[in-house]
């Protein structure tokens, strides 16, 4: 299987499946003699993981993090950087009864096309459980961030199903509850909303936003290395995900030109309408993404489908499986906007490391 890593001068590569020995990532282009705080690496696999709620599903994984190599006395060599998690908590036995079953709505058809055959434990390769190692990478470059370059990435719960929660954003709240809603007002309807959901035995759809403060100006590529081109790509690269947008995004469509363009003063833009990108290139405000994630198809609801020999049948999926994949999905968002900005500060350093600081900057915001 070709395609698992993805950057440029900061890459990451990950291996390892969701019913297999575990999962892994070698990040190649990290700087050196930078200190690595593991619990912070955890605390934030922590945030992803499995079981903290009654709202995830109830697989148990201990996501401890492995340094292998590229690290010596709490410090980044410079050399390739392999981090290591172990699986626990894998069941193989719930998904024997659809060995000879394709799930709609999951990978196993199109995997069993491309490959002649597909591992039906989970999902294999096509799990959720493979950015288990993105977030890991992502705390990393979280941590670079932070001390050199003062970025903060923060990512909520923008809406359940038909339930908007972002009306009002506390961001110091996100974290106090376990569905990263920002709104605490919200918190008490979301969570019966996800009990019904859950006895219901179907799932549900979500929207989660992300944002990046303090990126400087000046960070991507024209053409094709477009800083919104790349974010886009990370972002749809994360299981579920069907729709992205920057800024506005499709909300666009109705605006008029006049209300969509951020207009500047000496004082600051006025609006953030572009998302904190312009032509592919980061404008200094702060930089917002949104996707929207799909309602995953595991579920105990009977539905029609084929098996592998093309014959009528009926799925059923037991096992422990997330009634909004979406909720977990927040560090995984973080993880992955921390990367692509990582990735664009190290190749703007290296091409324009000797341009002179620009005199006509103004404020992200009046």
């Amino acid at each position: 299987m070709s395609d698992n890593s993805f950057g440029r001068l900061l890459r990451i590569t990950t291996f390892g499946e969701s019913h297999g020995a575990g999962v892994g990532c070698v990040i190649d282009g990290f700087p050196p003699a930078f200190p690595i705080d593991v619990e912070a690496i955890q605390q934030q696999l922590q945030r992803r993981a499995t079981g903290r709620s009654r709202h995830t599903s109830q697989r148990r994984e201990q996501d401890e993090i492995r340094i292998l190599s590229g690290a010596f006395e709490g410090q980044t060599t410079g050399t390739a950087l392999t981090l290591w998690i172990e699986n626990t908590d894998a069941r193989s036995q719930d998904y024997s009864k659809i060995a000879q079953l394709f799930r709609p709505g999951h990978a196993d058809y199109t995997y069993q096309q491309k490959y002649g055959l597909r591992d039906y434990r989970g999902g294999g390769r096509s799990s959720a459980r493979e950015t288990t190692v993105r977030v890991a990478a992502g705390a990393l470059a979280q941590q670079w961030l932070a001390q050199h370059a003062g970025i903060e990435i923060q990512a909520y719960l923008a809406q359940l199903g038909e339930l908007p929660c972002d009306q009002r954003i506390e961001w110091d709240q996100i974290d106090d509850n376990p569905l990263f809603c920002p709104n605490p007002d919200k918190v008490t309807e979301l969570e019966s909303y996800m009990d019904e959901l859950r006895k219901s035995g179907d799932s549900v759809g979500a929207r989660v936003t992300v944002v990046a403060r303090g990126v400087p100006a000046g960070l991507g590529e024209p053409v094709y290395g477009k800083l919104d081109t790349e974010l886009a790509a990370a972002m749809m690269s994360i299981n579920a995900v069907k729709g992205v947008e920057i800024g506005a995004g499709f909300d666009c469509v109705a605006q008029k030109g006049s209300e969509h363009r951020d207009e500047m003063t000496p004082e600051g833009f006025l609006s953030n309408h572009a998302g904190g990108i312009l032509g592919g290139i980061s404008s200094g405000q702060e930089i917002q993404v949104s996707m929207a994630f799909k309602p995953t198809s595991s579920i105990r609801i009977p539905g029609r489908t084929v098996n592998v020999q093309g014959e009528a049948a009926e799925v059923v999926t037991t096992g422990r499986h997330d009634p909004c994949v979406g909720i977990r999905a927040i560090p995984i968002a973080e993880a992955m906007m921390a990367l692509v900005i990582m990735d664009h500060i190290l190749r703007h350093r290296a091409q324009c490391a000797e341009v002179p600081e620009q005199s006509s900057q103004i404020p992200p915001q009046a």
